[in-house]
């Protein structure tokens, strides 16, 4: 049992409660800020306010859509099954709350009196925690696509299904890595293990490969192809309205703040302070409620790369999309997992020091850089004649031989006074 887990196992039932309830409003809270925050800097990008009527910057918008929705009429379609419909949005948003309880926020302290950690629970396999979570949460999103008894929401939710099923692979991949370094699947050992050296510096392609996973498996741009509004009205949701519309949404942005809150665990040593701000004083701001702040620091930085993604990339096609996840993502970080196998076994050996490990993984960078630059790109064979005739400037022009049908005769249409003259007469005789 690691000292986190003896420490939580002595906290009291109030205690427990009270975290429960601060973690759930934490959550929301992010939600509706986040939100917010969203429609404030993608309006920044693109030269126009955002929300700046509720409440000061428009903070209070998020709010004042959520108390709409709550009172806006619940629709339920005619063919939907009744209890699944109800039940998918639920299934949705639950596991998006539940796992947050493993991520540590900060370290050991002091609560009315109580010696406790910033953390729900503590788990040995915190990590197959936050996975499993991730796979039920698909299951609402599938629920509500077949319930809803329309094709869209079908095509949505059978997209989402082989979305999350692909990237949550390239996701597990990218914390092999980590826990070969770390020794360990609990997220509070993963951050001690991080207490000199942060494993998005050491592990540089496991980092990114979940930066992609966790866009990727939360359905946000450029990857929100199952809720794709120019193809599918809004995918799975589409015949969902007030409140089970309201939670769907939930879980989508408290994913957002589990995925972002587990990368800083994972990658950027979770509540601990970066260097050099570590170092002051010997080590004081890497103390007691400190972590907190340094926590919702990383947290908010990966939140803002959701954003910035979604205000710059233009949504990718699906086989596209696909293509990067198997072809891609998996292979190369089945690659990357062994080569970090060799490279440990060769350093326990004593075969391989420090400096001669960087030499050798600089040569292997330029070597991977220059390749990529060197290799020419493949063209696409051109055809003899081109299949629509083509005008100087490249645009496709019309047929010569075109014939236009002939406008078909208008119908003669009753002059208005006419018909009042009849009537006028229809009266008379009455």
């Amino acid at each position: 049992m690691t000292r986190t887990a003896e420490v939580l196992a002595d906290d009291p039932i109030w205690l427990i409660l009270i975290k429960v309830v601060v973690i759930f409003a934490f959550l929301v809270l992010m939600t509706l800020l986040t939100i917010w925050a969203e429609r404030r800097v993608i309006g920044r990008m693109q030269h126009r306010p955002g929300p700046n009527r509720a409440g000061p910057f428009g903070i209070l918008q998020s709010l004042a859509d959520g108390l709409k929705l709550a009172f806006k009429e619940d629709i339920r379609p005619v063919m939907a099954d009744k209890w699944v419909y109800f039940l998918a949005p639920v299934i949705s948003a639950t596991p998006a709350l539940v796992s947050f309880s493993v991520i540590p926020i900060g370290p050991e302290v002091t609560i009315f009196g109580e010696r406790t950690a910033l953390q729900l629970v503590e788990l040995p396999v915190g990590l197959l925690v936050v996975l499993a979570s991730a796979s039920i949460g698909v299951y609402g999103i599938v629920l509500a696509g077949w319930a809803s008894g329309s094709p869209y929401p079908l095509l949505g939710s059978l997209r989402s299904a082989a979305q999350v099923i692909s990237y949550e692979i390239a996701m597990g991949l990218s914390f092999v890595a980590v826990i070969m370094y770390a020794g360990t699947l609990s997220t509070s050992g993963i951050v001690e293990a991080q207490a000199h050296g942060w494993f998005a510096l050491l592990l540089p392609f496991s980092f990114l490969v979940y930066v992609v996973s966790m866009v990727g498996e939360t359905n946000r741009a450029p990857f929100d192809l199952p809720e794709a509004e120019s193809e599918l009205v809004g995918g799975f949701h589409t015949e969902y309205s007030s409140l089970k519309f309201a939670l769907f949404f939930l879980a989508e942005y408290i994913n957002m703040v589990t995925v972002s809150a587990l990368a800083s665990t994972l990658f950027l040593g979770g509540w601990h302070a970066p260097w050099p701000l570590n170092l002051i004083g010997g080590g004081v701001l890497d103390t007691g409620w400190w972590g907190v702040l340094w926590f919702l620091a990383k947290t908010l930085l990966f939140l803002f790369v959701f954003v910035w993604l979604r205000g710059t990339l233009p949504r990718l096609r699906y086989d596209q999309f696909m293509n990067l996840g198997w072809k891609f993502l998996v292979p190369l970080s089945l690659v990357w997992i062994v080569a970090v196998t060799v490279i440990r076994a060769l350093r326990n050996e004593q075969v391989l020091g420090s400096p001669t490990f960087l030499i050798i993984g600089a040569v292997v960078i330029a070597a991977l850089v220059a390749a990529a630059f060197l290799i020419p790109d493949r063209k696409q064979p051109e055809p003899d004649e081109p299949a629509v005739p083509m005008a100087g400037s490249g645009f496709p022009v019309p047929p010569l031989d075109l014939q236009v049908p002939p406008t078909p005769p208008r119908r003669a249409q009753v002059p208005s006074s006419g018909a009042d003259d009849a009537s006028k007469e229809g009266a008379g005789s009455v």
